[in-house]
């Protein structure tokens, strides 16, 4: 009998990525905890491996489901893009300004599948600094920025909180003394972030490497230089921290989505708020 994979429990599974916790997922889905945890063991038959981490600090995801979780994504997208915007062609112009951790995950590819089902729309995915990007809000080439709250160029329609999680370079001894750490450059949240769960455990560490982007940091942890804190979407295959104890929790981040006021009611800037708010 070929296998399957059920929709039902690739959601569960993704939830469960996204929010760190079986727990917390179960509360955003509106389901007991042995429930989702039922049907991550069936999607892990369906599947043949072991797709999660399970400890006292949470869930992280294996090798086989980092594989998994892009695919996972983006069948969850188009399932409900086809349900909901099948048969209503869209048109007209969408800036998208999207933090450039985000701009790497998964969003725009679900942006993409959207653009395809609607030919005749025109999506511009931007991912700039925070006072380039607030220019193209009030010029309206954007309409939507999805960011980190301190950065958006206006009050935001809806906010999400988003676990960040350890990235170890190829090689790096967790137990180093001081810690080797990446970090993004300038003023960053995350930045500050890792550094104070550092110090509330007292863990000496020192700075390796900086950038201002998310290619240099990814670049530096390839290159075995430190540990950093990421999006769990961004972890590349062998960076994921399988020793939760060895490292300190970090907080989430808070994501907010601000729309321009003069595209309420424009169907394109629904249909796309409403792919970002799903996806994220």
């Amino acid at each position: 009998m070929a296998r399957e994979l059920e929709t039902a429990l690739l959601r569960s599974f993704v939830t469960a990525v996204r929010a760190g916790s079986i727990s917390r997922a179960a509360t955003q889905l509106g389901q007991t905890q042995p429930g989702i945890s039922q049907q991550l063991r069936k999607l892990e038959r369906a599947v043949g491996h072991p797709l999660l981490h399970r400890s006292s600090a949470g869930v992280a995801p294996t090798r086989a489901g980092e594989e998994l979780l892009p695919y996972a994504e983006r069948i969850l997208a188009l399932a409900t893009q086809a349900l909901t915007e099948t048969g209503h062609a869209l048109s007209g112009h969408c800036g998208i300004g999207l933090l450039e951790d985000l701009a790497a995950s998964h969003l725009p590819q679900a942006l993409a599948d959207l653009a395809r089902l609607h030919p005749d729309a025109t999506l511009e995915v931007l991912s700039l600094s925070s006072a380039t990007m607030r220019e193209a809000y009030d010029a309206g080439r954007v309409q939507l920025v999805l960011d980190e709250l301190p950065y958006l160029p206006g009050p935001p329609r809806w906010t999400v909180r988003r676990p960040l999680a350890w990235a170890v370079g190829h090689g790096v001894e967790l137990t180093a003394d001081p810690l080797p750490v990446v970090l993004f450059s300038g003023t960053c949240t995350w930045r500050s972030s890792v550094l104070e769960a550092l110090s509330q455990v007292d863990r000496r560490w020192r700075i390796a490497f900086e950038s201002d982007s998310l290619a240099g940091v990814l670049a530096a942890l390839r290159a075995g230089l430190g540990v950093s804190a990421l999006l769990p979407a961004n972890l590349e295959p062998g960076m994921v921290c399988h020793d939760q104890a060895a490292l300190p929790a970090l907080p989430d981040v808070e994501l907010g989505l601000t729309r321009h006021p003069r595209t309420d009611g424009d169907p394109l800037i629904d249909a796309v708020a409403a792919v970002l708010r799903r996806m994220v």
